[in-house]
């Protein structure tokens, strides 16, 4: 197989799935962080750079065939947010541009703001406020740039490499395995959307390496929803063990506390997504991408193993 080189920023959950199956398919990786961690593969050159600075991204780019952008902000605060993501993303469309490379983000469904539907590719993205306003900004900008560019939006994630800042990661993976008691916040049993990683990487990199994919907002291949509950249920039963007790943490309850403490109040903001139906119909994009989604059986069992691996 012909190597090509791909950037990838960042070695969180998404980024470390995206340069695993990249070297798994043949392609020369390098993943860019500011300490020099990642996957580690021969295919895979792990590189220490700021991708805020101009001058790492130049080299870091250089033969580049995409650019696949997982970087975060320094916090999950919405002023920290605005004053770091906008400029963040500007450096890299704007080096990735210079190289001839397209970049592709992974994108959340925060800038659909409330939905009382499923939401699909033609659901308004009008959110204005908050988090999910700067979401919509940071897309608008990316349809301006001469870059070109794919947005490949999930819901919350589960499966392997999943941590502690996801609502189906370690918190939910460990309460089951070690038998406690489970709190969620919002209604346990209100049907959900999870979006399997490397059902999401799948995505990103099948949009870099197809240019009719360039310069649109799809959405990633999602298996139907299935509540806190369920998702903990289908856990439990890979790991041959009962359900543990689950409780729901009333919105209401932690937004008084938010009234005190900025960071519970920046989490729930986007509360509203576990207190009703929040669905993601993604049968359209899956035409487009050829890709179907990962069943929750699968995804939950490969989950498992893998915080069994790590344990």
């Amino acid at each position: 197989m012909t190597n090509t080189t791909d950037v990838v920023i960042g070695a969180g959950p998404v980024g470390t799935t995206i340069a695993e199956q990249l070297a798994g398919q043949g392609r020369r990786v390098r993943v860019l962080t500011r300490s020099g961690s990642g996957p580690e593969h021969e295919l895979i050159e792990r590189r220490r750079a700021d991708a805020t600075n101009p001058a790492d991204l130049a080299d870091a780019f250089a033969g580049a065939n995409a650019v696949f952008d997982c970087m975060h902000a320094s916090a999950y605060d919405a002023k920290v947010w605005r004053a770091e993501l906008p400029r963040a993303e500007k450096t890299v469309l704007d080096a990735a541009g210079r190289a001839g490379a397209v970049v592709v983000f992974p994108e959340s469904l925060y800038s659909f703001g409330r939905v009382t539907a499923p939401i699909t590719e033609e659901t308004p993205r009008t959110a204005t406020e908050g988090k999910p306003g700067v979401r919509v900004e940071l897309l608008r900008a990316r349809d301006a740039s001469p870059t070109p560019t794919v947005s490949v939006a999930a819901s919350d994630f589960y499966g392997p490499h999943v941590g502690a800042a996801g609502h189906a990661g370690e918190r939910m993976v460990t309460a089951v395995l070690d038998q406690k008691t489970l709190r969620v916040i919002g209604d346990p049993d209100a049907p959900h959307s999870w979006t399997y990683v490397p059902d999401l990487a799948s995505a990103m990199i099948k949009t870099a390496h197809d240019e009719t994919l360039w310069n649109s907002f799809v959405l990633a291949p999602t298996a139907p929803p299935v509540s806190q509950r369920q998702l903990a249920t289908a856990y439990a039963e890979v790991a041959g063990l009962p359900v543990p007790r689950i409780t729901g943490l009333p919105g209401w309850t932690l937004r008084a506390v938010g009234a005190l403490h900025r960071p519970t109040r920046e989490l729930m903001e986007l509360s509203f997504q576990f207190e009703a139906p929040f669905e993601l119909d993604s049968r359209v994009s899956e035409q487009r991408l050829g890709l179907a989604a990962t069943p929750l059986d699968l995804g939950a069992a490969a989950t498992i193993d893998w915080w069994g691996a790590r344990s």
